[in-house]
């Protein structure tokens, strides 16, 4: 059933979670910009996402601690998986896209970290053993191109530095993608929302233990634009688009989400330009049609 065949009340509710997930989607992307404009005062990426946890852990904390008292005590051993694919698909995924955005624009960091759900394909050929369709790999190979053309531009006009940093981010979206396919299970048994609270709690200890592992604690004395930027990312950022997109697959479904968030790489773009005055090129808004179109194609090929 299309949104013109819908009774006026359902379509009404379907686009009201077809808004909650585009919100969502452009929330999550903006991280990127606000996080170039915190390197700008000379944070480096450990008490970047330090602050950013800092910020966000009280939020979580709150879900985490409501949904212990309402749902039953978790088996040790989903305890332990939820340590690990907070450490794996929050910690290390964020930090290493912290890492890269030092070195690269913040719409190249975007195209590549959308390139997660053809990552989640290729490791259900060797994890799942899933077969690809023709389909699927002409999505692939379009996304990838997409991607290319913009980091040879890139590198081209932004130096070698360009490499380093879409290697940290390439990795960041690896190790997400590895979360995504290792977090089915144990999403239908202990919840969503349940397992991104608890998830997310672990990823910032680590990161707020990193930090004093690796950095002095007066580092942490910052100007307040610093403060207030790290505010921004932790909840408009972070805890925001978390819950958002959960809302939006409770009510829209998942696959409807996941088309939704490809206006995240094109909201990056212009975020990109009008506040950090990174250039839209024609390289930049090819290679990101091409990545949308091979998503689209991965999206449709799902449902």
């Amino acid at each position: 059933m299309t949104t013109s065949t819908m009774q006026p009340a359902a379509r009404q509710a379907f686009l009201a979670g077809l808004f909650i997930a585009i919100s969502g989607a452009i929330l999550f992307s903006a991280k990127a910009i606000v996080a170039k404009l915190i390197y700008r005062y000379q944070v480096d990426a450990v008490t970047l996402i330090a602050l950013r946890m800092l910020f966000s852990l009280p939020f979580f904390a709150l879900v985490a601690g409501w949904r212990a008292r309402r749902d039953a005590p978790l088996a040790t051993a989903d305890r332990l998986r939820i340590v690990f694919l907070g450490l794996l698909g929050y910690y290390l995924s964020s930090f290493l896209d912290f890492i890269g955005l030092q070195y690269i624009s913040a719409g190249l960091e975007r195209l590549i970290l959308f390139l997660t759900p053809s990552f989640v394909l290729i490791s259900s050929v060797f994890y799942l053993k899933k077969r690809i369709s023709r389909v699927e790999w002409l999505a692939l190979a379009t996304a990838y191109s997409g991607t290319v053309l913009v980091f040879l531009h890139d590198v081209r006009t932004g130096g070698p530095d360009v490499a380093l940093g879409s290697a940290f981010v390439l990795g960041s979206a690896i190790s997400y993608a590895i979360y995504l396919l290792l977090s089915g299970e144990l999403v239908r048994r202990v919840g969503a929302m349940r397992l991104v609270a608890y998830a997310m709690c672990v990823s910032s200890i680590a990161c707020v233990a990193q930090f004093f592992l690796l950095r002095a604690p007066e580092v942490l004395i910052q100007p307040a634009a610093v403060y207030q930027l790290s505010l921004v990312n932790a909840v408009f950022c972070t805890v925001l688009p978390v819950f958002l997109t959960m809302v939006a697959v409770d009510r829209i479904g998942a696959p409807t989400t996941s088309q939704a968030g490809m206006i995240g790489p094109v909201s990056t773009l212009f975020m990109g330009a009008a506040i950090l005055g990174e250039p839209i090129t024609v390289y930049q808004i090819a290679g990101t049609v091409l990545v949308l179109c091979g998503i689209y194609l991965l999206s449709k090929k799902k449902t």
